[in-house]
């Protein structure tokens, strides 16, 4: 009786606990707490391990090359001595029969072998400077990797210092130091726009959202909030197809316009009040 007591406390317990974990599961990947931090650090530590990878293979690599070199050499020294010794004893039974004197041979086998070497020591040099080459290139590699891992943590700082600045112009400082560091960055230059739109420069964040649209006309945010610029500048039927197109690419979007302020003068505009009505 007593654990029966037990188990039914504890399931009372962990029911609402999976009720709130089903809802978190709902939520949107990227709105989750701390889910971009995940994101970057995983990728940094990604980069870092293939980095070191790099570096070991190419120490393998070297090793493995001056151990080839070295074997190499020794063999062919080995190989020009016997070679030597041969020769040396055959000369001395041609010398019997006038062919040739001992020390012109010897000479001659010392020529050959000093071009044999002299071969072999051409051949490892255009090795190894294909591989000083090949280490010089991974190395602007991973410098450029570094560089970038540098990047995305300064601007994932400015990312989190905007979140917190109270005012819109402090957040557009914050988005030009962004766009400063990466120019062209689609999403700091949808969230200036809707900076602007919170200071009421319709005509700038107007602006904005066409510099993201041109480079990606499916952009459902810049749509959004090019939306809300046309309905603020009275432009409706214009704010209207921008929605429509906004929803397409971000079926969440939906949700937010029946509570944006920017978007009441498009209240009682039957286009607008049917996509109000289709939102459930």
């Amino acid at each position: 009786m007593r654990i029966l007591i037990l188990l039914l406390g504890l399931f009372s317990f962990v029911q609402p606990t999976l009720a709130e974990q089903k809802s978190y599961s709902e939520s949107d990947l990227l709105d989750r707490p701390l889910m971009e931090r995940y994101i970057l650090d995983e990728l940094k530590a990604l980069r870092q391990e293939q980095q070191d990878l790099e570096r070991k293979l190419v120490i393998q690599i070297t090793d493995r090359e001056l151990s080839v070199a070295d074997k190499s050499l020794n063999y062919a020294n080995v190989t020009v001595t016997y070679f030597f010794y041969i020769i040396a004893g055959v000369a001395s039974l041609i010398a019997f029969v006038g062919w040739q004197s001992l020390n012109e041979f010897k000479s001659n086998t010392r020529e050959m072998a000093d071009k044999r070497l002299d071969a072999i020591a051409k051949e490892y040099e255009k090795k190894f400077s294909v591989l000083e080459r090949d280490l010089k290139r991974k190395t602007r590699i991973i410098s450029e990797n570094n560089r970038e891992i540098e990047k995305i943590n300064e601007i994932h700082n400015l990312w989190l210092r905007a979140q917190s600045m109270p005012t819109p112009e402090q957040k557009i400082d914050v988005y030009d130091e962004i766009l400063g560091i990466r120019p062209g960055d689609l999403e700091a230059l949808t969230y200036k726009a809707d900076a602007a739109m919170e200071i009421n420069e319709y005509h700038w964040a107007l602006s904005l959202s066409n510099r993201v649209l041109d480079l990606d006309t499916t952009n459902g945010p810049a749509l959004y909030q090019r939306a809300c610029a046309y309905s603020r500048l009275g432009v409706e039927e214009q704010a209207i197809e921008d929605l429509e197109r906004a929803i397409e690419a971000s079926p969440s979007i939906r949700d937010l316009i029946n509570t944006e302020p920017d978007l009441e003068g498009l209240h009682g505009n039957p286009r607008f009040d049917a996509l109000l009505h289709n939102e459930h």
